[in-house]
């Protein structure tokens, strides 16, 4: 009798344990199957991503915009003002909140006499300045507040010998073209010794000296170039 107990107990167990074995198997299939889908799709993922040559991650990424063209900043400038024959210049328009200059040419009568040549430069850089500006700089954001039309003469009576009368009083200009024309003249052959220049306007008002800042370059829009007057000098 003790002994057919004992074969029986042992019966009874490896039963038991095959049962729960049963049971565990079964889980972990249904649960595999369950993740199946999940991870062929991700396989599935993958192996597209390669195969466009691009390299899968799981963290996602944001590389922002596509890249396009600096601001305030040419990769050729004047190119097309480049290519005509004449004077290399430099004219400072507005872009953002400051003047930047950049690149260009002007006409200057063969053998003409220095005081005919410094207002036939002026002319030249008005008349750039009030010019629109190309495609690639409106890309860039240049933009001028000079008007069409503006020109230039030489000095009046009694005006100092380097004086120059604009069409527009320098007063009635906005503070940003008058910066804007200030600092393209004293970079150039129509300033003064020490860069400044005497700028009038049509009528008899006295002229006055004016000078390019780099608050004046900074700041067009709220800054105007010092000045002081320059009749009788």
């Amino acid at each position: 009798m003790n002994v057919r107990g004992t074969t029986a107990r042992r019966v009874t167990a490896r039963r038991a344990t095959a049962r729960r074995t049963t049971v565990r198997r079964a889980v972990v299939r249904r649960a595999a199957g369950r993740r199946l889908p999940g991870l062929l799709a991700v396989t599935a993922l993958g192996a597209l991503l390669a195969g466009c040559g691009i390299r899968a991650t799981e963290v996602p990424t944001d590389f922002g915009p596509a890249p396009s063209r600096v601001r305030c900043s040419l990769a050729e400038p004047g190119v097309s003002k480049q290519a005509a024959r004449g004077l290399p210049v430099q004219v400072f328009l507005l872009c953002g909140s400051s003047l930047v200059a950049v690149d260009r040419t002007v006409r200057v009568p063969d053998g003409a006499a220095d005081s005919e040549r410094r207002v036939a430069v002026a002319q030249g850089l008005l008349d750039e300045l009030s010019a629109p500006p190309s495609a690639a700089e409106r890309e860039a954001g240049y933009t001028t507040s000079v008007r069409g039309g503006t020109t230039v003469r030489g000095p009046g009576p009694g005006d100092p010998e380097d004086a120059l009368r604009l069409s527009t009083a320098p007063g009635s200009l906005t503070s940003s073209a008058l910066g804007q024309i200030v600092c393209t003249f004293s970079d150039s052959a129509a300033a003064e010794g020490d860069g400044s220049v005497i700028l009038g306007g049509p009528g008899g008002e006295p002229p006055r000296r004016y000078k390019c800042t780099d608050e004046v370059r900074a700041r067009p829009g709220s800054v105007e170039p010092p000045s002081a007057e320059a009749a009788g000098e």
